[in-house]
């Protein structure tokens, strides 16, 4: 596990990973240590209470959608499938608050979290999840696929590290075009060991397109421990072959994520190439819905995790600086939940789609345009 502590708390730098000690490389341990030395607080001085809050109510709406789409799917009101985005809420919320609203992302099978964090209604994401014509692409996309260009949600793929190469072609055509738009493509570990993962980074490191690539580290490619999947001590490292920089984030601070995302995107619109952000975070739910998550990982290591809850961490910090009382942050709570059941109520008072209206964004008969 990732152990994120002040230097005078500890001498070394520490990845433990079911159970096992490795000590981190040079280039992570210093990263570490510099990040170690400035504390959330000193990260929140920076930013205004309204930002903080901000971050705090996108947090705490993620997890609270996720907890629905976990109940409702085992209703059996769900077809197919459901990633939880649960634990990794910092990573969606960081990046995305730093974006414009042309900014686009591309994301992956565990997306509900970076559509909503980019702008999409969670009514319109709990519909496409339910099937029904008031989805985000009219209930034929499900889980794995939402998009809505006019918020920026380009793409969302189920194939692992498909989005990548298409995110480089987004950059090119922003290149092209002169804008100063950006392209944000999320992906998991696993992603980052297969060939689209060099190809399309390389080309956008050799083009210096606007990209910024980010790796969502959770450890586990489906049940595979990244320490027996990767060579590398870090994907991070990898931004150096590229000519890139490669930053290591604490992805379980959303502070933390939204201050190497800001200086990412500044790099990217002044045309200075794109990044690679490693995001070490960790889902507290299993693979999907259907996976316990404790086949492969102990129940120490997930409660671990937890013990860093994202929106614990900010919320605990936002009292201790007199940003919010407690009775704020139960109120924040308490609307996140109802914004999620009314998704919920939304999704299941909606139609399904025609049969015809299938039939014409399936089939195309000859000579008819």
């Amino acid at each position: 596990m990732f152990i994120h502590q002040s230097s005078d708390q500890r001498k070394q730098l520490v990845l433990e990973t079911k159970g096992r000690m490795i000590k981190l490389t040079h280039q992570e341990e210093q990263q570490q240590r510099a990040r170690a030395s400035r504390s959330s607080r000193h990260h929140s001085e920076k930013l205004d209470s309204e930002t903080l809050l901000r971050l705090y109510r996108k947090m705490i709406v993620l997890r609270r959608f996720e907890e629905k789409v976990t109940e409702v799917y085992l209703a059996g009101l769900i077809p197919g499938l459901a990633h939880p985005y649960i634990g990794e809420e910092a990573v969606a919320v960081g990046v995305c608050d730093v974006l414009n609203n042309d900014d686009y992302i591309i994301s992956n099978h565990r997306g509900h979290g970076h559509s909503i964090a980019k702008g999409i209604e969670p009514r319109e994401i709990m519909g496409e999840l339910m099937g029904k014509k008031t989805g985000v692409v009219g209930g034929l996309g499900g889980s794995m696929h939402a998009a809505d260009l006019s918020k920026g949600v380009i793409f969302s793929t189920a194939i692992v590290g498909g989005g990548i190469p298409i995110a480089t072609g987004v950059g090119l055509k922003f290149r092209n075009s002169g804008t100063e738009q950006v392209c944000v493509c999320f992906f998991g570990d696993g992603a980052a060991n297969i060939g689209s993962f060099h190809e399309g980074i390389n080309l956008a490191a050799i083009w210096k397109l606007p990209v910024i690539f980010v790796c969502e580290n959770n450890f586990f490619a489906t049940s595979m421990p990244q320490q027996k999947a990767t060579g590398s001590k870090t994907i991070a490292e990898r931004g150096s072959a590229y000519g890139i920089p490669g930053v290591l984030v604490d992805g379980m601070n959303v502070l933390d994520v939204r201050k190497a995302a800001a200086e990412a995107v500044e790099r990217a619109r002044n045309k200075e190439g794109p990044s690679l952000l490693e995001c070490r975070t960790y889902r507290f739910k299993g693979h999907g819905v259907y996976d316990t998550g404790l086949v492969y990982r102990t129940k120490d290591e997930v409660s671990e995790w937890v013990s860093k809850d994202p929106i614990t961490r900010l919320g605990r910090m936002l009292v201790e600086d007199r940003i919010a009382t407690p009775k704020d942050i139960e109120a924040i709570d308490k609307e996140a939940i109802k914004i999620a059941e009314d998704s919920v109520e939304y999704a299941k008072a909606s139609p399904y789609p025609t049969l015809d209206e299938m039939k014409k964004l399936t089939f195309v008969r000859h000579g008819v345009e």
